[in-house]
């Protein structure tokens, strides 16, 4: 039996088929599948001569018709795509950059009948337990740095990043080595000759790094610079000047982790 009839079976066995008559002149579960596969072989990366890396997050986009048919059997639908991408992964020698999820969004601009799939890598980013993220420290750091939405502080001398546990923080990221990259914080340097006291400097990783683009070793950084490791982005952000920042205002625009 081929790998997309398996993949009809088990839905057809999971909702009693239920879910082939409701999308029977509407967009199929097979299409749904063969589309996601697409996505990942031509979102894959290479890691090394056996191992490419793939997204993990999914976003299947369907008219307001077909994404309404779709809601009573969606969980069903999302866990079967989830062991189909899982099976083709397996056999491609892929690595997903995180736990895989796949989540169904209506789209006004589509016709019955009609659908898209976007994709992104996101990995997890996990404190050490010995330096916690509370809100208190992100708002007292000289700088922040964004990992996937989180603040986490940037405080003197700095800190580790990288996969394995004996990073400061840790990234799950196939693509990171176990000591990636080491973010430099030196209070004492910001304002010497325009210099911002903040630092990054690769630890002899295996895939590198890119800081604002550009592939470097070490690179001195300013408020926005990006630095990316593997598929994962982080954004350092300084802190504004204590007097500037107005009452009421934790000066970063923005809400707590």
């Amino acid at each position: 039996m081929g790998f997309f009839a398996r993949f009809e079976q088990r839905l057809e066995q999971a909702v009693s088929g239920a879910f082939a008559k409701a999308f029977r002149s509407a967009v199929q579960p097979v299409e749904v599948a063969a589309a996601l596969q697409r996505e990942v072989d031509n979102s894959a990366q290479i890691l090394s001569r056996n191992r490419r890396l793939v997204p993990n997050q999914f976003h299947v986009e369907l008219s307001p018709a077909d994404h309404e048919r779709l809601a009573p059997y969606s969980s069903t639908l999302a866990q079967e795509l989830t062991e189909m991408l899982h099976e083709h992964a397996g056999e491609q020698s892929y690595v997903f950059t995180g736990p895989v999820s796949i989540d169904f969004d209506e789209r006004e601009d589509l016709s019955t009948g009609r659908f898209r799939v976007r994709s992104s890598a996101l990995s997890a980013a996990t404190p050490e337990p010995r330096r916690p993220a509370s809100d208190t420290a992100v708002r007292r750091a000289p700088a922040i740095l964004e990992v996937n939405g989180v603040r986490h502080p940037l405080e003197p001398p700095g800190l580790v990043v990288g996969r394995g546990s004996e990073a400061d923080l840790r990234i799950d990221d196939p693509g990171v080595s176990r000591r990636h990259v080491e973010l430099r914080v030196d209070r004492a340097d910001a304002g010497r000759s325009g210099g911002s006291g903040l630092s990054v400097v690769d630890l002899g990783s295996t895939n590198g790094m890119l800081v604002d683009g550009h592939r470097v070793q070490h690179a001195e950084l300013e408020d926005g610079s990006t630095i990316r490791i593997g598929t994962t982005t982080m954004t350092v952000r300084r802190a504004p000047a204590r007097g500037r920042v107005d009452a009421g205002d934790d000066g970063w625009g923005g809400s707590g982790v």
